[in-house]
């Protein structure tokens, strides 16, 4: 009756306890071992259940059961040995392996590089794959860039880029941005930083920056292409306040796109080390600030010329070689890459030809570059050719040379547009050659637009005038002389010549932000 009692207490016990409450608990009604003390002995085999239906409760709660039973002893022995097999499934290398692995891969990795002529003293500390072959990988995609081992070697943190996570995902923006294929090799060796950049975080935002100062879109890829750096820069840095320089010193705001477009490198340089030190000394020269803005609006690319390396001592050449310090301005307004070339080789080449083809003097070298800067550029070949067909006008060599002293575009005009204005002053002008000696600019007119209409009307009026006097004049300024009764000397002897307030007269034209070449000047 006492075993049966027992039973029936351990049957519900499992049916009413909740699994959620502690192994004690419900261990709580058993019969404790007094008891089994005085089971008789052909009952052991049901008591013998009861523990083993314990022991497989306690180990679904994970809790053991300190039972001092010889009959318990077994189970307990049994859950240990499990525990023990569990714990060895889990089991994990030492910090310390894994360091001497991580080092072990390291080594293989720098030993490949090192075989392919690679450098990796800067790679300590920098993520890198684990095996030789994505490495490899790596270099391979590079390879295909157009990169070189020496490029790598400029810049070996690129081969901490990953080719799916970094590489591909900003060549894909750069292309979708219009940026060409074949200047991603020049494009990374001038800036392979860019490929560490986010394209969300930190190319996207430069992009649409550069169109809020104006840049067409399809203009964006040429900006990049010409000047990648931008990539790199701060959005509130240096373009911010180079751009706002520029502006203040009358820059035309709407011209702000193309001056960048043709000139993107504007964007990297410091107001105080760069822009303003050149514009100030621009105007030191005598060329108002005004007219500088206007020189920078035509041609940006002048304030990538080094003040101090080339600007100021191409202006000493210019004096050495007999130009006159008051004509400085007009030189540089009129021909302003004269202050950012190589100027010296080609002021002693000019002088020493001129000197051979029409016995030019030193003194009157120095009228001819005041008057026409782009003579130091003007070829060998051209310059005679021209000086040969006016002495085959029938000039003599001292009215050659006077012709080019007095104007010195008869030196690089179109020959064949000369000779179409030369047979005309012949044949139906029948001046003398003295007349055109002494107007030698009558060459620099429009043949059909200018020079013909006008010696037609004076011709049918009868009027006896210089040359100069019928063509040194604007459409509206020749309609007024042709009512005076007498012909003004000044107006005779006035020579075309630059003028500095021309320079600074508001654009007229519409901004165009589409890059040009600029010429070699060969024709003026």
């Amino acid at each position: 009756m006492k075993i049966r009692s027992c039973a029936g207490i351990t049957k519900p016990s499992f049916l009413v306890v909740p699994s959620e409450l502690p192994a004690l608990t419900f261990h709580k009604p058993e019969l404790t071992w007094t008891s089994t003390l005085r089971i008789p002995s052909n009952y052991e085999r049901t008591f013998g259940l009861v523990t083993r239906f314990h022991c497989s409760v306690a180990d679904r709660t994970f809790a053991s059961t300190s039972v001092r039973s010889s009959a318990s002893k077994p189970n307990t022995v049994r859950l240990g040995r499990k525990q023990g097999d569990s714990s060895s499934l889990y089991s994990r290398p030492s910090l310390l392996n894994m360091k001497k692995e991580r080092i072990a891969n390291r080594a293989k990795v720098y030993e490949f590089l090192r075989g392919l002529g690679i450098i990796p003293d800067e790679l300590d500390g920098l993520e890198l794959p684990v095996t030789v072959e994505v490495m490899q990988e790596r270099i391979d995609f590079l390879h295909k860039l157009g990169l070189t081992i020496e490029d790598i070697n400029n810049y070996p943190l690129v081969l901490g880029c990953s080719v799916k996570k970094n590489m591909i995902p900003v060549l894909d923006y750069l292309g979708k941005l219009g940026v060409k294929k074949s200047t991603f090799t020049e494009f990374l060796r001038r800036y392979p930083q860019v490929l560490h950049a986010s394209v969300v975080v930190d190319l996207a935002p430069i992009v649409k920056y550069l169109q809020g100062l104006d840049i067409k879109p399809n203009d964006i890829p040429r900006v990049l292409e010409r000047y990648p750096e931008v990539l790199g820069f701060k959005l509130e840095g240096t373009m911010s306040t180079s751009v706002a320089y520029l502006v203040g010193i009358g820059v035309a705001r709407r011209e702000v796109g193309g001056v960048l477009t043709r000139y993107p490198d504007i964007l990297g340089m410091r107001v105080g080390r760069v822009l303003k030190p050149f514009v100030e000394y621009l105007q030191g020269l005598g060329i108002p600030r005004l007219a500088v803005a206007r020189l920078i609006e035509k041609r940006p690319h002048i304030l990538g010329f080094g003040l101090e390396e080339r600007v100021k001592p191409n202006v000493e050449s210019l004096l050495e070689f007999n130009v006159r310090k008051a004509s400085l301005p007009s030189i540089v307004a009129q021909y302003p890459e004269i202050v950012g070339i190589d100027l010296k080789p080609k002021l002693l080449g000019q002088r020493s030809l001129l000197q051979s083809i029409i016995d030019l003097e030193p003194e009157d070298f120095g009228t001819v570059v005041e008057k026409m800067p782009q003579v130091v550029n003007l070829s060998n070949t051209s310059m005679v050719k021209h000086a040969d067909f006016l002495k085959d006008c029938g000039f003599s060599l001292q009215q050659v040379r006077n012709m080019v002293v007095g104007c010195p575009q008869v030196l690089a005009l179109n020959l064949d547009i000369m000779k179409l204005s030369f047979n005309y002053f012949q044949m139906e002008m029948q001046r003398p050659l003295d007349d055109l000696a002494t107007f030698p600019a009558f060459f620099t007119y429009g043949l059909e637009s200018t020079i013909k209409p006008r010696h037609k009307i004076v011709a049918k009026k009868g009027f006896k005038c210089s040359l100069s006097w019928l063509l040194n004049c604007s459409d509206e300024k020749f309609k007024e002389r042709l009512n005076y009764d007498t012909i003004e000397m000044e107006e005779m002897e006035t020579m075309p010549s630059f003028d500095m307030n021309s320079l600074m007269e508001p654009r007229s034209d519409e901004s165009d932000s589409e890059y040009e070449e600029d010429s070699d000047d060969e024709h003026v």
